[in-house]
């Protein structure tokens, strides 16, 4: 299974970004998958989830900001990142969980500035 991210970028405080992660390889029903960050010089951290019934689940600080969502056809996920504020700036992950095996993306920087 690879993970491939994209969307990241330079945006200002206020502004939007919206982060898409495409898989790749065996991918089956059922799977769970999820975005992740690492922020500057803090451990990784998640974002939001979602599962393979479209439940999500949100950390606080993102809540009424961020969406989660997922296109199976596609084998996507995507966030919606609405308000960014200076502290998102980091690496965001995806990953995918099927069959208590995690995969990761390779990480799309966010930076936005005050």
């Amino acid at each position: 299974v690879q993970l491939q991210a994209s969307g990241g970028g330079l945006v200002e405080a206020g502004e939007s970004l919206k982060l898409s992660c495409t898989a790749s390889g065996n991918i089956v029903r059922g799977n769970h998958m999820a975005w992740h960050r690492q922020l500057p010089g803090q451990e990784r951290q998640l974002v939001a989830r979602i599962t393979s019934f479209g439940a999500t689940d949100y950390a606080d600080f993102v809540k009424g900001r961020f969406t989660i969502s997922r296109d199976d056809g596609k084998n996507a996920v995507y966030l919606q990142m609405n308000g960014l504020k200076p502290e998102d700036t980091g690496v965001y992950y995806c990953n995918l969980n099927q069959y208590n095996e995690r995969y990761w993306g390779q990480g799309t920087q966010v930076t936005v500035s005050s």
